[in-house]
């Protein structure tokens, strides 16, 4: 076989992507040598370099995971805090043994470290299966089974039906005679349809081994990108992780490999998104680091104030050594502020990462098995991708929204259709006598018969649907004998609209499209270019070619995309029915032709051919071509589909509205379809008055951005009347008064953004932010995925930093969802991308009603109380140590033991608030989703601000003074026993640790207001294993302590009635202003409940018809059941 040489038509890389910020663009290409054969023995190529096959998702080593994940964890500040805090013991002589210190960080430590550890042995496991799973590759005219990881670049490997690709391959040929070969990529964006790929057209025939092994050729190709959705078209790349359907076999060779395949190149990590509650964390601890070294210099000022008197510094029975005597005072003086430090360190609460991190992975599978997300029609429930915002679900002041397939169902009918201003009616059977009137708008006659048939032509033919007899692939079964199938809804809508009129597409064959006409007559199109549909041109085009010879380029797309490029005179008519089935709530999409002499068509695959070839900026050169091809066409007419609203989708915006939530649609459709989706699903109410900032609204003056500054300034005055004092969080819906909606688009949005620097108008942006903060709604319409993105960014920067979280299904709202604060994918029927990305994945978009409002609500009520009350029972804590040193002369005398230090985090106290945190439902459920108000309750950070941190401050201050004071008046008694036994000081101590123990989890329980046998379990529990434990490390003399200094101390101590008293007394002392409080909380709760009562019951005496909207009635009666 003579040598051929082949250039692989490269993938354009993906237009989002490429504009991202930060990326970097890979130039150069490589060559490929097919089968690794070279093409001549004279020529010299240089050898190339590429990676193997294996595939690695795992972050550690065996060998390097000690080291690494030492060095990630210490980058923590309070881990690495403790770390110095330790250090400081081993060198300096501390008070306190570096154990109290050390077994703590190590416990922490160790959690963490086989927690992340047990993740990646998994991944390492996943990697393994995917490594050395069996694959054949061709060798000297031999199929030779291989593991994956040994494929290298050039091989050519064959792979059967229902098998995936191992890794980036190009089609040589397959088991079909034209060498199409059909892929699904469920595994990469999660649809399950059929996609069409094509051999390489010289190397069709070798459907063998030992033909494809006579090759030699090579390819040429762009270096790896992760251009990974554009490439998902039918070209003849086929990607690692899609799997072959409906086709026995294929040959391939591979052109990227292991980390260099699209699928690698797109795990790249998203950034980490940090909570309002981590922020809040850390500047607690800021505030308690402060009081911890305002403690220690405290101490060590009045240390050596104590010691200015000579006999206090050096008493008779406790003199210093000559070296004390010499160390220069400055050291002295810093060391011991650092054993003060060391002495109060546990104000500190290192343990409460490792709860919280625990809080968070447990409490995140509740979302994964709530069966009220559970979608019987996809199978699936709710998925979390991300743990580490759960409490942000119930801290969302702004909703941004996608509109279709998640407003909507994006399951599309056929309703109707317009041919050269004619309407027809999808719905009629007959094919003759279908032009209606429009209703109020004039008659039309009917179309001529050759325009209605050129008109059914294009709906079959502009399109990527693909038929499949006999298979149960995703579609609606036609019949008992085919299945229509697409990545887009639209275009199976489209092609069963034209069946209904008479002309059935009978699916592709070798290349030629096969139509059933209105005479049942089958004819033969010749598919000769595909021009894709993008989402910046908004068309798609196909160029096909007759059986007489003749060619056409058929193009269908948005009304705003076609209507520039035909004759104005042949717009008015269609114009006139698009905007009516607009305002209807319907999808249109015009559709144009043009007839192509074969010297054009000539020159336009010619340019096709060398922009397919080119391997840099092509792009740019594709989209230019596309452009100068789509034009000068002639207008058919348009089609109008409906996608209905989604089950629930306006009691789910009207619970966000409720709730104090400003929800926001982001959407590529036309103003008109938004608009009426807008009512629908009633984002906007009969009486809320819109405002318009959208390129009609402004093309009334040459200088368009005079007009909009005109706009805006009369739109925020009027605003400002209506609402003369709000704020982002203190506004919220005065339901009484005028409701106010803004509907801006795509090209006005970038007026505003991008407003010239020499304008009088360059304050656009911040009037706009201050419309849209006054708006009950907004409707952003045609918007590009990055113009979503700068939306939510612009809302994330506003004063006072609100919540935002977006929601959307499709690639286009990929976007979005990465930028805001909380990112929600909808589990739909536009591929998976957006799931896959998002930090949450549900199946419909009535799920954020209960995933706001009832997890998010008590996710961030229960994290809030844990991060409260650790800071708490940790001030509690060393609040008491702190008073001890008055009493010791200031000598860093510890005042519990070092095992009291060690166990009170890690066993005595944390249980209890784990399970709270996880248990914990202070609403019901059920109340939550029904009162959407009690969201507000909890807005803005509400139980993580200075008042809420200043009283749990204050109470512990409260306690611990009591826990000490109480106990040194009882220790005011010389003697505590009959037989005049006294007490020491590690008795004092003793008591006091127990009355500490059982205030801070008594505490809890008070708190606790669902209760389950679990926490039952784990809050007597940590009180008896205290208890048990105090007994068994006082009752046996332990070989490895130096000093027994605890032996039958706590066993003597309660052998004392006036302890046992003490203890029970000052126990209900620190906790009688909490149990004052509840008593009046449930006093005012009872009088707020008669309240209401009577109040129903004059309501229900005196109620009247109201002739009030059903949004209007709902809510504020609502309002008075709170």
């Amino acid at each position: 076989m003579k040598e051929k040489e082949l250039k692989q038509m490269t993938i354009p890389a993906q237009r989002l992507m490429a504009r991202c910020a930060g990326e970097e663009k890979r130039v150069g290409t490589r060559t490929v040598f097919v089968g690794n054969h070279p093409v001549s023995e004279t020529e010299a190529y240089p050898a190339q370099r590429f990676c193997d096959n294996r595939i690695v998702s795992s972050k550690y080593t065996l060998w390097n995971f000690l080291p690494k994940n030492l060095f990630e964890q210490f980058r923590r500040i309070a881990n690495f805090y403790f770390l110095i805090i330790f250090l400081v013991q081993v060198t300096v002589d501390t008070p306190t043994s570096p154990v109290t210190s050390g077994l703590p960080l190590f416990f922490v430590i160790t959690v963490t470290a086989i927690k992340q550890g047990y993740e990646d042995w998994l991944r390492h496991r996943a990697d393994n299966e995917v490594n050395k799973s069996t694959v054949y590759i061709i060798e000297n005219a031999k199929r030779v089974r291989k593991e994956s990881e040994k494929i290298k670049v050039g091989d050519v490997v064959e792979v059967q039906a229902d098998e995936t690709f191992p890794c980036d391959l190009i089609l040589l040929s397959s088991g079909t005679s034209d060498g199409t070969c059909y892929v699904t990529t469920a595994s990469l964006d999660g649809e399950s349809n059929c996609k069409t790929h094509y051999a390489v057209h010289d190397t069709i025939a070798l459907c063998t081994a030992e033909s494809i092994d006579t090759l030699r050729a090579t390819i040429e190709c762009e270096q790896p990108q992760p251009d990974l959705y554009k490439s998902l078209g039918p070209e003849n790349l086929l990607l690692k992780g899609a799997t072959l359907k409906n086709t026995k076999k294929i040959y391939g060779v591979a052109v990227y490999t292991g980390m260099e395949t699209k699928m690698a190149l797109n795990y790249q990590g998203k950034s980490q998104k940090r909570s309002a509650v981590e922020k809040s964390i850390n500047a607690f601890l800021i505030v308690y680091l402060f009081i911890l070294l305002t403690k220690a210099a405290v101490c060590t000022t009045l240390k050596y104030v104590w010691q200015s008197n000579p006999y206090n510094d050096e008493p008779w029975y406790n003199q210093k050594t000559q070296k004390e005597r010499e160390t220069l005072k400055v050291l002295k003086m810093f060391t011991d502020f650092l054993s003060f430090m060391v002495l109060f360190n546990f104000i500190i609460p290192v343990s409460m990462y490792v709860t919280v991190e625990m809080q968070k992975f447990l409490g995140s599978f509740f979302i994964s098995w709530d069966k009220d997300f559970y979608d019987e029609e996809i199978n699936e429930g709710a998925l979390v991708n991300t743990s580490d915002l759960n409490e942000e679900l119930g801290q969302v002041d702004y909703v941004f929204t996608d509109k279709t397939g998640t407003l909507t169902e994006n399951s599309m009918e056929f309703i109707e259709c317009s041919i050269d201003g004619c309407k027809y009616n999808g719905v009629t059977e007959e094919v003759d006598g279908l032009s209606q009137t429009d209703g109020p708008l004039t008659h039309f006659d009917k179309a001529v018969k050759d325009r209605e048939e050129l008109f059914l032509r294009a709906l079959c033919l502009c399109h990527t649907v693909e038929m499949k007899t006999n298979d149960t692939v995703d579609g609606a079964t036609e019949s008992a004998e085919f299945t229509y199938v697409s990545s887009s809804p639209d275009e199976i809508a489209l092609v069963k609209g034209a069946k209904k009129f008479g002309f059935t597409f009978l699916g592709t064959r070798n290349g030629h499209m096969r139509v059933e006409n209105q005479r049942k007559e089958i004819e033969e199109y010749e598919l000769l270019h595909t021009l894709h549909f993008d989402s910046v041109r908004r068309r798609m085009s196909v160029i096909v070619k007759t059986q007489i010879g003749e060619i056409y380029l058929f193009c269908k797309g948005a009304d705003s995309a076609v209507f520039p490029r035909v004759p104005v005179d042949e717009i008015e008519p269609t114009k006139r029915h698009v905007e009516h089935s607009a305002m209807d709530g319907y999808r249109t999409l015009c559709v144009a032709f043009k007839k192509i002499t074969p010297d054009d068509y000539e020159k336009i695959n010619r340019q096709l051919v060398e922009v397919k070839l080119a391997l840099q900026d092509r792009e740019e050169k594709m989209e230019k071509v596309f452009d100068d091809i789509e034009t000068n066409m002639n207008l058919i007419g348009a089609t109008a589909v409906e996608d209905k609203l989604q089950d629930q989708a306006a009691e789910t915006i009207d619970a966000l509205h409720a709730a104090g939530l400003k929800v926001w649609v982001l959407t590529g459709d036309k103003m008109e379809t938004a608009k009426s989706t807008c009512y629908a699903c009633r984002l906007f109410q009969t009486g809320t008055e819109l405002l318009e900032l959208t390129t009609k609204s402004i093309e009334e003056c040459e200088r368009k951005e005079d007009r909009l500054h005109e706009l805006l300034i009369e739109y925020r005055k009027k605003l400002l009347r209506e609402f003369p004092k709000s704020t982002i969080r203190s506004h919220k819906k005065a339901w009484t008064d005028q409701e106010y909606g803004l509907i801006i688009d795509g090209s006005t949005l970038s007026l505003i953004l991008n407003s010239s620097q020499d304008s009088s108008s360059n304050n656009y942006k911040s009037i706009f932010l201050q419309i849209c903060m006054k708006c009950t709604a907004v409707l952003c319409c045609r918007m590009a995925p990055l113009q979503k993105a700068q939306i939510v960014r612009m809302v994330k920067n506003l004063k006072g930093s609100p919540i935002t979280l977006s929601i959307g299904d499709g690639a286009n709202d990929v976007s979005m969802i990465l930028e805001s604060h909380v990112g929600i994918g909808i589990k739909g029927k536009e591929g998976r991308q957006a799931a896959r990305n998002s930090d949450y994945s549900v199946p419909k978009f009535k799920h954020l009603k209960k995933l706001l409002l009832a997890h998010g609500h008590l996710y961030y009520v229960r994290i809030a109380h844990l991060v409260q009350y650790f800071f708490y029972k940790n001030l509690c804590f060393i609040l008491p140590q702190f008073l001890y040193q008055f009493f010791c002369g200031f000598s860093q005398q510890p005042l519990y033991d070092a095992a009291y230090l060690t166990m009170y985090n890690i066993c005595f106290t944390s249980l209890p608030i784990l399970a709270y945190s996880l248990l914990e439902q202070h609403i019901n459920i059920d109340t939550l989703t029904s009162e959407p108000r009690l969201y507000m309750n909890i807005s803005g950070n509400a139980m993580l601000q200075l008042g809420p941190f200043l009283y749990w401050t204050f109470l512990a201050a409260f306690e611990g003074t009591v826990f000490f004071f109480g106990t040194y008046f009882l220790f005011q008694t010389s003697s505590l026993e009959d037989n005049g036994k006294v007490y020491g000081n590690w008795t004092f101590g003793t008591i006091v640790f127990t009355v500490l123990v059982f205030t801070v989890t008594l505490k809890l329980a008070l708190d606790t207001r669902f209760w389950t046998w679990i926490n039952h379990f784990v809050i007597w529990g940590s009180l008896a294993f205290y208890v048990f434990f105090s007994f068994f490390w006082g009752g046996i003399i332990w070989p490895f302590l130096k000093q027994q200094r605890m032996y039958f101390v706590f066993a003597q101590m309660l052998s004392s009635v006036s302890t046992w008293l003490a203890i029970v007394f000052l126990i209900f002392i620190s906790l009688f202003p909490e149990i004052l409080l509840i008593v009046l909380k449930n006093v005012r709760r009872r009088s707020a409940r008669r309240n209401l009562s009577c109040r129903r019951a004059s309501d229900s005496l005196s109620a009247r018809p109201s002739v009030r909207p059903l949004l209007l009635r709902t809510f504020s009666d609502e309002s008075n059941m709170l």
